[in-house]
């Protein structure tokens, strides 16, 4: 006798990351109109904010890019803070004395200055990475304050915590039709601008957001976001790409099939601290027009915890950038006034709490009870934020964030370990 098998669809359909993401998206955006329209907080998904939360997020970005190129390759890069200290100084004087394309250029190469040095120290002398790293940081700190003193004291607006001025700026854009852009000598129309000030539900959110990402667009803004997809692409579509992987995933068996996990190591260190390098001259040549002392503020240290975030990848880095970018973009919008974002972090963490719960994941489901009740607390309760804790509002979210990330972690599973070739024999 003859039986028929009748085969049933599953019932359970795994979403693609991109409708993921997507929807995850527009959750954050639809609480963000709901925050708005409640608190009449405007700033929540103004343009301004938007476009603030880009030039902040650019730095913080290439930093994990830094970090990412390093730890692929096998090595520690404590020293990024102290890479984008010497692409501060390096970008700023190039952008004094050549102009800011020039100035990026030194940027970078200062950069990757600091990388050989580290990859001189960790590779061919085996010091201890975070030792190196530790060391790097310092050496910039002192060093580009001893080159000031010899080449910007006595110039005008400079001296020995301050370069003088670039000699021009890069030209920003402003889209045409989209965000009022000029065609020629004609005037166009701010079709979002329009949309954003009527403040409809969710519309006027997506119109805001997407102008601040249209309007007063820096060049060197454009170029860098376009790093992330070069980086994904390089690395795991190209056969360099590859060997530098393997280099830090497994180097005894990279070096068995031939590659030269020194020289890999090498590059990699030299790319690292050529992305740190050209952000710290975003911040002297784009953030401001000149460097000053103190001005990275720690973004290197910053931009490790979004490659930690990311999970080693580009776009989750660009994620993690973009939350800090955010929190500090709204707070030099919108100063002290910021109570109606506690209402959006008790929306957000208490979707994200309960979710968590339904799902039987009880550390991250309290946590984020718990962080909701706070934020509800706090919008009850304050007024006015004071400015000392206005100043650490985008550390303490960047933190929480961090520290509430859901995602299985998986770093390169020889980052950090020294090697030695012939390891494989």
């Amino acid at each position: 006798m003859n039986t028929t098998s009748i085969s049933t669809p599953p019932t359970n359909i795994a979403l693609s990351p991109r409708i993921r993401l997507l929807s995850i998206g527009l959750s954050l955006v639809t609480v963000m109109s709901v925050t708005r329209l409640w608190t009449g907080f405007d700033n929540l998904t103004s343009s301004g904010t938007i476009g603030a939360a880009l030039r902040l997020t650019v730095p913080i970005m290439l930093a994990g890019l830094a970090g990412l190129w390093a730890e692929r390759v096998g090595i520690l890069n404590i020293g990024i803070e102290g890479m984008m200290i010497l692409g501060t100084w390096f970008g700023a004087f190039g952008a004094w004395k050549y102009g800011p394309w020039i100035g990026f250029l030194f940027a970078i190469f200062g950069g990757a200055l600091g990388g050989l040095i580290h990859a001189v120290a960790t590779i061919r002398f085996n010091i201890d990475q975070v030792i190196s790293g530790v060391v790097m940081n310092l050496l910039a700190f002192f060093g580009v304050r001893y080159l000031s003193e010899l080449v910007f004291v006595g110039q005008p607006q400079g001296g020995i915590s301050q370069s003088p001025p670039q000699s021009s700026a890069i030209p920003k854009v402003d889209v045409p039709f989209l965000a009022g852009g000029p065609v020629g000598s004609s005037s166009t129309p701010d079709a979002l601008g329009w949309l954003e000030e009527r403040g409809w539900f969710l519309i006027a959110d997506l119109a805001g957001m997407t102008r601040g990402l249209m309007s007063g667009l820096s060049l060197a803004s454009l170029i860098a976001l376009l790093l992330i997809p070069l980086s994904a692409w390089v690395l795991w579509r190209t056969s360099f790409g590859l060997r530098l992987r393997s280099s830090g995933e497994a180097p005894e068996a990279a070096e068995s099939l031939g590659v030269n996990v020194i020289r890999v190591r090498y590059v990699g260190l030299l790319i690292s601290g050529g992305f740190a390098g050209l952000g710290g001259g975003f911040l002297s040549i784009i953030s401001s027009s000149y460097y000053r002392q103190g001005q990275t503020a720690g973004r290197g240290f910053i931009g490790l915890a979004t490659m930690i975030f990311g999970n080693w990848r580009p776009s989750g880095i660009l994620g993690g950038a973009a939350v800090f970018g955010y929190s500090e973009g709204i707070k030099l919008v919108a100063g002290g006034s910021i109570t109606g974002l506690f209402l959006f972090i008790f929306f957000v963490s208490a979707l994200v709490g309960l979710i968590s719960l339904l799902r039987r994941q009880m550390r991250r489901g309290t946590t984020g009870i718990g962080m909701s009740v706070i934020a509800l607390i706090a919008y009850l309760t304050v007024d006015e934020v004071p400015e000392s804790l206005t100043q650490s509002l985008p550390y303490v979210i960047t933190l929480i964030v961090l520290a509430t990330a859901s995602q299985r972690l998986r770093p390169p599973a020889k980052a950090g370990v020294p090697y030695r070739p012939g390891g494989a024999h």
